[in-house]
């Protein structure tokens, strides 16, 4: 009975945060003729207002979520986002600016993320081919020990991509507060709509946090699996 407590608790741990980021950001999804542009085109006045021109404004590709590309200095937009005039669209937008801002006033963490990314991004897919390769190889040793070994190993270059999230945590947080905020505040948003934007760059701060949570259950899958 314990177990089963701890467990539910432990899933609404893992997924709450992805529920409440993705409940905030609908909540505030609905069209609002006040705004006389979209979010696409308020990145775009954002941008050339602080003198970054070079940076371009696009749809982001399917299956990808709102983010900023350093490589190709390019600020990339859900359909919804771009091409909405909502509160959620508006704010993730400057969001997301806050992200070249950084980029290009050299801010420290965020040029130690771009670092990071790049060696998540090789161990996370040498992980998965561990964990692929654990059963095989158990099955044609014979030795259990071996695939051991390749667990634990698969394991930590799995956790490093969950630890770059983490860490990278003050730049989510720096780019809503720091950087999207006194922008907003600045007369693009009234006074009552401050706090609920607030609440959205909270929520965009903790998006790829809530994403590396929910993967640990995929992680817990491939333990119980392996343990079968």
């Amino acid at each position: 009975m314990y177990f089963v407590i701890l467990l539910i608790l432990l899933v609404v741990l893992i997924l709450g945060p992805q529920w409440w980021v993705r409940h905030v950001l609908a909540r505030n999804s609905t069209e609002d003729k006040r705004f006389p542009g979209t979010g696409g085109e308020f990145a775009r006045h954002l941008l050339d207002r602080l003198t970054l021109g070079q940076v371009q404004v696009e749809t982001t590709p399917a299956g990808q979520g709102d983010h900023y590309d350093p490589l190709s200095r390019c600020v990339r937009l859900t359909p919804q986002n771009i091409d909405g005039r909502s509160l959620t669209a508006v704010v993730t937008a400057a969001h997301e600016v806050g992200h070249a801002i950084q980029h290009a006033q050299g801010y420290g963490p965020f040029q130690w993320r771009m670092r990071l990314v790049k060696v998540a991004q090789v161990t996370e897919r040498l992980g998965s081919f561990l964990l692929f390769a654990v059963p095989v190889l158990t099955l044609i040793t014979k030795a259990p020990v071996a695939g051991v070994v390749l667990f634990l190993a698969a394991a930590v270059t799995l956790g490093i991509g969950l630890l770059v999230q983490l860490v990278t945590l003050p730049v989510e947080w720096d780019a809503s507060f720091t950087r999207a905020m006194p922008l907003l505040a600045a007369g693009y948003l009234d006074k009552e709509q401050l706090p609920e934007a607030g609440r959205i760059l909270r929520a965009c701060s903790l998006t790829y946090v809530a994403a590396s949570l929910a993967g640990l259950l995929n992680f817990w899958r491939w333990i119980r699996f392996l343990r079968h």
